[in-house]
């Protein structure tokens, strides 16, 4: 019977990435965030659970990368495709100067980001170096960069944050960015709990209570800070040799 529990954790991830995506579609892209963040606090703790009860399986690898690829890659895209929609919605100027076939398929940009998780999480499962840490900036934390955008724009009050995430170009780009730092060359320690010893946790431990005080302090603009800060220790304890 326990072996069945990681797998049924990782499918509670894939059903809270499926009711996200609806909730995406049908533009409530607060719920969509909500749901993607229990999604990846399942995928949290799949792992965990299958190694505290030493059931860890190929299918269990596999099951997790196909969750993810829900919740953390055709969400996100869902996403942005539909922010860009809006702001071509919403500009009169744009809708008129720019009323095109090709400006029409900006939108689609959007769905850059789910290729690039496709990519990263096939790359992840034959990549013998990501056992222990990985290489490029994992998809869940991709996924919650993405989503705090329309979260921000909608709590913000700073005008300068707001026409520069309104912005198309800037959407675009962050779309490219996105696709292309989950698949770089970057040593990123992981987030996910290794054992039941807190000495091999630490850096994953301290790094969530920095997140934890940050998002009390910031909210939502403090998502990107967060992944900003997490590649930059990353770079650090990479170059200094620390074990990440």
């Amino acid at each position: 019977m326990k072996k069945h529990i990681p797998n049924a954790i990782t499918l509670l991830n894939l059903l809270s990435g499926l009711i996200a995506l609806v909730y995406a579609f049908d533009d409530n892209l607060q719920m969509a965030f909500f749901w993607v963040c229990l999604g990846i606090f399942f995928d949290f703790w799949d792992g965990f659970a299958a190694r505290i009860l030493k059931v860890t399986s190929p299918l269990g690898v596999q099951l997790d990368s196909l969750a993810d690829m829900v919740t953390s890659g055709v969400v996100p895209g869902v996403v942005m495709y539909q922010m860009l929609s809006h702001i071509q919605q919403n500009d009169e100027t744009y809708l008129v100067t720019n009323e095109t076939f090709y400006m029409k398929l900006v939108p689609f940009i959007g769905f850059i980001i789910t290729l690039g998780a496709c990519m990263r999480l096939a790359k992840f499962n034959i990549d013998t170096r990501q056992t222990d840490s990985f290489i490029g900036l994992p998809t869940p934390a991709n996924a919650l960069f993405v989503l705090s955008i329309p979260l921000i724009l909608s709590t913000t009050a700073n005008e300068t944050l707001i026409n520069l995430l309104s912005n198309p170009y800037i959407l675009v780009v962050i779309s490219f960015f996105s696709a292309l730092i989950m698949n770089a060359e970057l040593p990123l320690f992981s987030l996910k709990i290794k054992s039941d010893q807190l000495s091999k946790n630490k850096t994953a431990l301290l790094f969530l209570l920095l997140c934890v005080v940050l998002l009390i302090i910031f909210q939502f603009v403090a998502i990107p800070v967060i992944i900003a800060i997490y590649i930059l220790i990353s770079l650090i304890l990479s170059k200094t040799k620390v074990s990440l």
